[in-house]
């Protein structure tokens, strides 16, 4: 079998599972892609500026096993029920390969690390391989009129976030939104719906805690992880 080779690597504020959002485009999240010493040429990046989207082929890499079932059970169905793995996006896979669909913010060239991409939108651990950029072309790969099988079977519930001003304001500015809208999407595993219970979740550097009552999710604490 041939090798896959490793040519980057993504950098983003995600630095554990929970709370990243379920696929990609979803929370106007920055993520860097840092590329090896092999794959720093800029002449491989010549022509990358023209287009608006890109595809990430990427690793599985805190997901690895050395087998496979047929079947997993999707946190879409609140894991009560199991659907064939190929009708699934599970990590849990033959190859533990994974696609997102980003949005290309800019390119910098130079730089220490040689070319960097800066990207939006990804649904990926920071530190996690990637395989291959490719670029995301509309008039093909974009299908509206797709059907989305069971992942439309329950309507996705959006949350409104509750967020006191005080606590707010011990986040970065540019970290807010995006970080509002992880919450707002419910990160909670989805055959958990306590209202008791106090949820911690780490992103960017900071502990946030937050409990989800009627349909709003109530911050109620903020813990920076690190000066």
């Amino acid at each position: 079998m041939p090798e896959l080779k490793i040519i980057a690597h993504i950098e983003n504020d995600f630095n554990e599972k929970f709370g990243i959002p379920r696929q990609s485009g979803l929370a106007d999240i920055e993520s860097r892609i840092i590329f090896e010493p092999p794959y720093r040429s800029c002449d491989a990046f010549r022509g990358l500026e023209g287009f608006s989207h890109l595809w990430l082929i990427w690793q599985f890499s805190e997901a690895m096993r050395g087998d496979w079932s047929p079947t997993v059970r999707p946190p879409r169905l609140g894991g009560n029920k199991r659907m064939g793995v190929f009708a699934t996006r599970s990590p849990f896979r033959p190859n533990s390969i994974g696609l997102s669909s980003v949005k290309l913010n800019r390119i910098e060239l130079q730089s220490p690390n040689g070319p960097v991409l800066y990207v939006s939108g990804a649904d990926i651990l920071s530190g996690t391989p990637i395989f291959d950029v490719k670029p995301y072309l509309a008039y093909t790969d974009s299908h509206p009129d797709a059907s989305g099988g069971f992942s439309l079977s329950s309507k996705e519930e959006i949350l409104k976030v509750d967020f006191p001003e005080n606590l707010l304001q011990q986040i970065p500015p540019q970290k807010r939104k995006g970080l509002v809208q992880i919450l707002a999407q419910d990160p909670r595993p989805q055959y958990q719906s306590s209202a008791e219970r106090i949820y911690t979740m780490s992103f960017g550097g900071y502990d946030i805690s937050f409990f989800v009552d009627n349909n709003i999710l109530n911050v109620t604490e903020i813990r920076r992880l690190y000066p």
